[in-house]
């Protein structure tokens, strides 16, 4: 076997040099689940069966190629998105496919699955043509799988399905599936169905082909293919029929042959299935344990379904210089276009920047031109990924993803185009933080340091951000979790040799108003010679949740020159940013000027500044103000003796219960709760259960902060701003 693996990984490490694979066999592909699925192990089995690595890796061990920073390998989680290429030599069966045979190259991405790093989700997503979404066969769908599906919808991803750990105790190949139809809405059925279940697990059977694939014995396992065993013909042949009613729609001869009764043949339905994969509308479901029989059979349905960069419609954008829309064919004969969609420091080349490329050529050395900044670029050096590995090239094509060294002004979200051909395309929107902590440098000597590294790491991740308090002089780090913050802080010592402490995890509230109110702001300084003149009155008014803030002008007249307007806005922002109620930024308005004057010699640009300032001022606080809170979605699974104390607990922490189900021999129990009273909530949770019970906490909403403790926030923030004075 590794004399096997040997011979086939040097092939490999050859197809790596010729890079050049027809589009139509490329598949840019990514991993995504909730926290803990399996993606990792996944991937690992994925890369050994590819022959990519001679052994595969464990989390335990802390042994695996995608999982590389210390902090992954210490934790047993994935932090950050790994990206590695692999080659697949696809042979298909006697029963034809629904695409050629040859060797295929897989860009894999694995990536994280804990909340605190959804930003490593988003970015791979924008960028991907297609995803392995990973799912516990003992839960089926859990919180971070509806938040991942989400996000895969929202930039219409196609995905198989793959329900992991049928072999453990808990496993429920039927409920996981009952699950994915029901709490996503999705049009899922299996392509392969377990050989038993728990310890009993000992292969699969390939619905399509109507064979079992089985292993000979543990110790080592082989494929082999066999009759269905008896006790299991009839629930195959249900599974295949439902399998053959969800994607008949999909292809006209399929339909044909379902409406007259007749059987479509092998390759009619793999036809389908593709068809019914690339449209977004179908999602084939594998299952197993990570073993030979099921990764082979899924790598093949990678090949097989998921898509290639010309299986997709052309990408559109708009003409950074005229505004029009325009396209561009997923191939390397037409202009350059592409996104980077990551950033990271590598302390031997430096600041590394992970571009997909969809049309085009991109070479060493070419200038090329950014659309959002509206600059010029020249880049330095062109590198594969393999994980946290690189391998020097000269050009990438279409369908690649590359990173590039030598960029400063390109981070993420931003497109890179041909400059004789400027397009840009659909960038990545990342979630507001919600959690924060004042961070100082330990000591003087790590002031200049500390600065540096905040810096790179949020170049690096989009959702954390930096600010300072001007009142205290301290450094504000926020970020999607108190995890997120840890792991940064631990990356700083280590990668950036700053030693800094932290204080306590401070919520992000957030404030707006309930009503409309008007406000009127008027400046007017003489200080001899010219002075300052600036008035305006504006109205607020409030927005849905999540609608964000707009400013307005109805000035009409000129009653205010339309030059000083922006200024106005400027003015706006600035007092929104640092609150009125309780110094936390103001959120969900609208604020419209519709009247003012102005003075010929004395207005000016900054006198209109300070006057829309003051006038938002006066007129939020005529509009009822209020404190949000952000609401976080839980779920506990607990044994089911603690479920009284574990829904006790929750209930003082303000929390609202929507339900509890059985799943995998434990007890589910849904909820919200607001993210003040969580601080602390895993420790207590296994205090409450002897270690038994866990918890998976995401952002939900943000919601109206109860009066009482609102009260106590703003009071708190009056007696801080007192000792300040």
């Amino acid at each position: 076997m590794a004399e096997e693996a040997k011979k086939k990984s040097a092939m490999v490490m050859t197809a790596t040099k010729d890079r050049n694979v027809s589009l139509d066999k490329i598949r840019n592909i990514g991993i995504i689940a909730h926290i803990d699925a399996g993606k990792t192990t996944t991937t690992e089995r994925l890369l050994f069966e590819t022959g990519r690595t001679y052994k595969q890796g464990s989390v335990d061990d802390g042994t695996t190629v995608t999982d590389w920073m210390a902090q992954e390998r210490e934790r047993g989680i994935t932090i950050v998105s790994a990206a590695i290429t692999a080659f697949w030599d696809f042979n298909p069966p006697a029963g034809g496919s629904s695409v050629e045979k040859g060797n295929y190259r897989i860009n894999l991405i694995d990536t994280p699955g804990h909340i605190d790093f959804t930003a490593e989700v988003e970015r791979s997503l924008r960028v991907l043509d297609g995803a392995l979404m990973v799912f516990d066969g003992r839960t089926g769908v859990e919180s971070q799988s509806e938040t991942v599906w989400r996000q895969a919808d929202k930039y219409k991803v196609p995905r198989i399905c793959v329900l992991n750990k049928l072999n453990l105790i808990g496993s429920d190949f039927d409920g996981s599936i009952k699950s994915i139809r029901e709490r996503l809405g999705a049009n899922a059925s299996p392509v392969t169905y377990p050989i038993g279940q728990e310890h009993d697990h000992r292969g699969v059977i390939d619905l399509i082909r109507m064979k079992a694939l089985s292993y000979k014995a543990i110790e080592d396992p082989k494929l082999t293919e066999e009759e269905i065993p008896e006790e299991l013909l009839e629930t195959a042949k249900k599974y295949r029929q439902e399998l053959i009613d969800a994607i008949s729609e999909f292809d006209d001869d399929t339909l044909t042959k379902y409406l007259e009764g007749q059987e479509p043949t092998e390759i009619e339905i793999k036809r389908a299935i593709r068809k019914g994969v690339i449209a977004g509308k179908f999602f084939p479901v594998f299952g197993g344990d990570n073993r030979s029989a099921e990764s082979q059979l899924l790598l093949d349905g990678v090949v097989e379904y998921l898509p290639s960069p010309v299986d997709l419609s052309a990408i559109t954008g708009t003409n950074s210089k005229t505004g029009a829309e325009e396209t561009r064919e997923r191939n390397s004969e037409a202009p350059f276009s592409g996104i980077a969609f990551k950033v990271v420091t590598d302390p031997h080349v430096g600041r590394l920047l992970y571009v997909r490329v969809y049309s085009g050529v991109l070479k060493t050395g070419q200038t090329v031109y950014n659309a959002n900044k509206q600059t010029s670029e020249r880049i330095g050096k062109l590198v594969l990924l393999h994980a946290d590995q690189r391998e020097l090239i000269e050009e990438a094509y279409a369908g690649e993803i590359v990173a590039v060294v030598g960029m400063k002004d390109t981070t993420t979200g931003h497109t890179l185009c041909d400059p004789a051909h400027p397009i840009h395309l659909e960038s990545i929107i990342f979630p507001e933080p919600v959690i924060s902590l004042a961070i100082e440098p330990a000591t003087k000597a790590d002031q200049e340091k500390m600065g540096l590294a905040l810096n790179k790491l949020s170049d690096e991740d989009p959702t954390f951000k930096i600010k300072s308090n001007p009142e205290t002089g301290q450094t504000i780090i926020a970020g999607m979790g108190e995890l997120q913050l840890e792991v940064l802080v631990d990356r700083m010592k280590r990668e950036f040799n700053v030693v800094a402490t932290t204080g306590a995890p401070q919520v992000a509230y957030k404030e707006t108003i309930k009503r409309n109110g008007d406000g009127e702001g008027k400046y007017i300084r003489q200080t001899g010679g010219r002075g300052q003149y600036g008035h305006c009155l504006i109205r607020v008014e409030p927005k849905g949740r999540g609608e964000g803030f707009e400013f307005k002008s109805e000035i009409k007249g000129g009653s205010i020159p339309s030059e000083y307007i922006p200024a106005i806005g400027k003015g706006i922002v600035e007092k929104l940013e640092n609150g009125i109620m309780a110094g936390y930024p103001m959120i969900d308005l609208k604020a419209i000027v519709y009247d003012g004057s102005y003075h010929d010699i004395d207005s000016s640009e900054m006198s209109f500044k300070i006057a829309g300032s003051l006038a938002v001022e006066d007129a939020i606080r005529k509009a009822d103000m209020c404190l949000l809170e952000p609401i976080m979605k839980v779920e506990v699974f607990t044994p089911a003796e603690y479920m009284g104390d574990v829904m006790g607990d929750l209930s003082s922490k303000r929390a609202q219960i929507s339900g509890t189900e059985e799943k995998g021999g434990e007890t589910v129990v849904y909820a919200t709760a607001p993210l003040a009273e969580l601080s602390g909530y895993a420790t207590k949770l296994r205090s409450l259960t002897q270690g038994r019970a866990r918890a998976f906490v995401e952002p939900s909403h943000y919601e109206e902060v109860p009066s009482h403790i609102a009260a106590q926030i703003v009071e708190k923030a009056g007696k801080v701003e007192m000792a300040r004075g």
